[in-house]
């Protein structure tokens, strides 16, 4: 590779949240430390951990690193501190318990060199037992419609958030959704790619949630401008569907 080629590579950043989070990093430390391409930062935005989580971070020096810790109010909150840290063209959210397969941050640049003009990349994703595609209509599947997973499953244009904003606090479990619907509603750039770049894990709070995200994916969805007369008939069904569960 000349230098002119590297000169258009674009700079990929990966925004992991942490608290308390020691348990869990080791995987995901060792998938990025296992990346194909290596060619990217990875940015700590941890919340004030108390246990072994920094010093187990601090530790590491065979990844391009930077951790920054306070009090935050939140996964968000702390996706914010850390998107405006990166130095990246683009990021991808990893949570701290999730992981990527080792040729994701290839297939991502890849990907971005091939459509440049896209704002929103997107990949599948592996979520438990399930591989998960986009999907379907936003009125039916919201976020889903656009991209398998927020976390692990999706590249992101710094740009977008000179748009339209970054995360919304008031939303603890949905800022995601919101962000990706406002992204749809202002014309982004979509492209999407067939290829499983990670795990996503089942024990955040979206997942163990369920209800809860229920009900603010539904705010989202009215926010954004759904009809409400078809969305609370379909909040109705989901819900049942979910409370019958337990």
């Amino acid at each position: 590779m000349d230098d002119n080629t590297l000169l258009t590579q674009p700079k990929i950043s990966v925004i992991t949240a942490t608290f308390n989070a020691a348990g869990c990093l080791p995987a995901l430390i060792e998938s990025l430390q296992n990346q194909t391409d290596k060619d990217f930062e990875w940015v700590i935005a941890d919340g004030g951990s108390t246990d072994e989580t920094l010093a187990l971070l601090e530790g590491i020096n065979d990844l391009n690193i930077k951790i920054t810790s306070q009090p935050d109010f939140g996964i968000y909150d702390a996706l914010n501190r850390g998107i405006k840290v990166s130095s990246g063209d683009y990021y991808i959210t990893a949570g701290a318990d999730d992981l990527f397969y080792n040729t994701a941050i290839a297939s991502f640049r890849e990907a971005v060199l091939d459509k440049p003009n896209a704002d929103i990349i997107s990949a599948n994703t592996q979520i438990g037992d399930v591989l998960v595609k986009p999907k379907g209509k936003v009125w039916l599947y919201g976020m889903k419609a656009c991209i398998a997973a927020h976390s692990i499953g999706t590249l992101i244009s710094k740009k977008l958030h000179r748009q339209i904003g970054f995360y919304s606090h008031s939303y603890p479990i949905a800022a995601d959704e919101l962000f990706i619907l406002t992204a749809t509603k202002h014309k982004c750039i979509f492209h999407y790619i067939d290829t499983v770049t990670g795990f996503h894990s089942v024990t955040g709070v979206s997942s163990t949630n369920v209800i809860g995200s229920l009900l603010e994916s539904f705010r989202v969805k009215l926010q954004v401008g759904e009809n409400k007369y078809l969305q609370l008939p379909l909040l109705f069904i989901k819900l049942l569907k979910n409370i019958r569960k337990y």
